[in-house]
């Protein structure tokens, strides 16, 4: 054996040499290439499209007016931004999306609470609680609009009646309230999505902290207020961010329970009637493009509650 054999460290002979950089590329493609595939079809399916809705937004196209398609620079985005019905939805979405996330945010809480209590039969019971969220959209909508809305057979009319007797009023509530009646669709949907996000907050709390302050004399109402809300303070953030990034962009309710009339036309809605209605395509895309800078905004924010959550746990 020679000298230099001899004075390398036993792991080294035992490793034999490091692999070159080229050959470590090479292993890194070949556990990347299965991947590739899916990579490129959801370049494709996802990226081109809003690529091309970029690019249209750009546009004066409109298919009732062929001939005079063009580069229309900014003008589409001055116009979403200036337009009284643009403005209308923008409000109307505004309102609609606060309105379902808070009161969904305060229902789901008040459900966790009760849920986090030890009780026969609680397995069911939150399984029984997180139906509406696993419901199709429309289907929830249509269920909504026929099957409580109605006011000739719907069950709010029924239940009037059996209270108050044959003489009670039989309102039609879409066309009395009809925003508040698509609020009370999304709240019932999205109530089951805040309540599992801050039912785990409530469950990851330190039991042994809560036990020592009910044993100093701490009521329920200030281990409340001072333990259990500062604790679910990240996860109320989390939930009430991705509520939003949903219930921002709607469309099934309002197309189902509404059509869009009677003032709930949010912006979803409002683009799919630029597009088939007026056919202004330039224009739709623009609102298109504004409506996805403004979830991607909110979406940040909600990754990096996460984010936060994650490190909190580490």
């Amino acid at each position: 054996m020679s000298s230099s054999t001899a004075t390398k460290p036993r792991a080294e002979q035992v490793r034999g040499p490091e692999p070159s950089a080229a050959l470590r590329r090479m292993g890194d493609w070949a556990r990347r290439a299965p991947l590739l595939p899916a990579l490129i079809f959801v370049i494709v399916m996802t990226q081109l499209p809003f690529v091309a809705t970029l690019v249209i937004s750009f546009m004066n196209w409109n298919a009732y007016y062929p001939e005079e398609r063009g580069f229309a620079g900014f003008d589409n985005f001055a116009r979403v931004f200036t337009d009284t019905n643009t403005r209308q939805a923008v409000f109307v979405t505004i309102l609609l999306t606060v309105s379902v996330v808070l009161v969904s945010l305060v229902l789901g809480l008040g459900i966790a609470l009760l849920l986090d209590r030890k009780f026969r039969g609680q397995g069911i019971v939150r399984t029984m609680m997180i139906t509406p969220f696993l419901i199709v959209p429309v289907a929830a909508a249509l269920l909504w609009k026929h099957a409580l809305y109605n006011p000739e057979y719907g069950l709010f009319n029924g239940l009037l009646k059996a209270v108050f007797g044959e003489n009670a009023p039989q309102p039609d509530w879409i066309t009395n309230n009809p925003l508040i009646a698509v609020i009370a669709a999304l709240v019932w949907q999205w109530t089951p999505f805040m309540m599992l996000i801050l039912l785990a907050g409530l469950q990851s709390r330190p039991l042994d902290v809560v036990e020592a302050a009910r044993i100093d004399g701490a009521s329920s109402l200030q281990i409340f207020r001072s333990m259990t809300l500062p604790h679910l303070r990240q996860y109320i953030e989390l939930s009430g961010l991705l509520g939003a990034i949903y219930v921002v962009q709607n469309f099934d309710h309002v197309f189902t329970i509404t059509s869009g009339g009677l003032g709930t036309a949010n912006l979803p809605y409002f683009i799919y009637q630029t597009f088939y209605t007026a056919q202004d395509y330039g224009r739709a895309s623009a609102a298109g493009v504004v409506v996805v800078i403004g979830t991607i905004l909110i979406a940040t924010a909600a990754l990096r509650t996460a984010f936060s959550l994650f490190k909190e746990d580490a």
